[in-house]
């Protein structure tokens, strides 16, 4: 059985502790003490509020859970531990210096870096750009006001560009636009657009290349007690730990 390391306690550590089924995690990590003690009473783990003291822990996976800062201030020392992490909050590999440091250092120890799938279905087929490069590669996503704290009284366009020039503005809000283009080999364009029509974060995928062409709408039920976080994103990562053990694997 697989044992993690859980970093980040908030509502999708919350999620996974709660669907954790045949995954052991053994170990859970937040800055916030009650969090941290509140998610490791649903999994039988232990609760740290110390970084080093949690990476003392045994287990063999880290399973990023937290935010992108987390990724840049823990990221590397979890694979110089001898670690293999799970990133959910992929937009801090928006940044090309980081990511390839990172990458770099994933290749000195001998460790894996691995994305979920998060809020997005197709990441698999769309690594065919990597050999055969789209000509497009868009990605428009909608959200209700409220999981952006706004209060808008018609459809608003807040962004439109390339993705790694969005995480600038909307830092919360491109996780999806970089695993696209990370799976792609390409940066992805992006429109972002608030709609108070809406209730749930729709994300909508446009692809063309000579190999065809892809459209894919996700319409995202958001988290229970937080409406900016996707619910298939947090349940993306237990399909991940599971499928690490399972000797039939589907589409990866």
């Amino acid at each position: 059985m697989i044992k993690i390391g859980l970093l980040g306690c908030g509502n999708v550590g919350h999620i996974i502790a709660t669907h954790a089924g045949g995954i052991q995690i053994a170990a859970v990590y937040d800055i916030i003490q009650e969090r941290a003690e509140k998610v490791a009473a649903l999994c039988d783990a232990r609760p740290y509020t110390d970084f080093e003291a949690f990476m003392h822990d045994e287990f063999s996976i880290v399973v990023e859970a937290a935010s992108i800062n987390a990724v840049r201030t823990y990221g590397e020392a979890v694979l110089r531990s001898g670690r293999d992490i799970i990133i959910l909050s992929v937009g801090a590999l928006a940044e090309e210096d980081f990511r390839e440091h990172l990458i770099e250092v994933a290749r000195e120890e001998g460790k894996k870096i691995r994305i979920p799938s998060g809020a997005i279905l197709g990441l698999d087929n769309l690594k065919i750009g990597q050999v055969s490069p789209p000509r497009q590669l868009l990605l428009r996503t909608t959200k209700p006001p409220a999981s952006l704290g706004m209060d808008v009284a018609a459809r608003t366009e807040l962004f439109k560009g390339l993705a790694h020039d969005c995480i600038r503005q909307f830092p919360k809000n491109i996780n999806v636009a970089v695993a696209l283009g990370l799976a792609a080999g390409r940066d992805a364009e992006v429109e972002l657009w608030v709609d108070p029509a809406v209730e749930r974060n729709i994300h909508e995928v446009f692809v063309d290349g000579e190999f065809g062409d892809i459209y894919i709408r996700v319409s995202n039920v958001p988290s229970p007690d937080n409406p900016a976080t996707s619910y298939m994103a947090a349940l993306s990562i237990l399909v991940l730990l599971q499928n690490l053990e399972n000797p039939l694997v589907v589409g990866t």
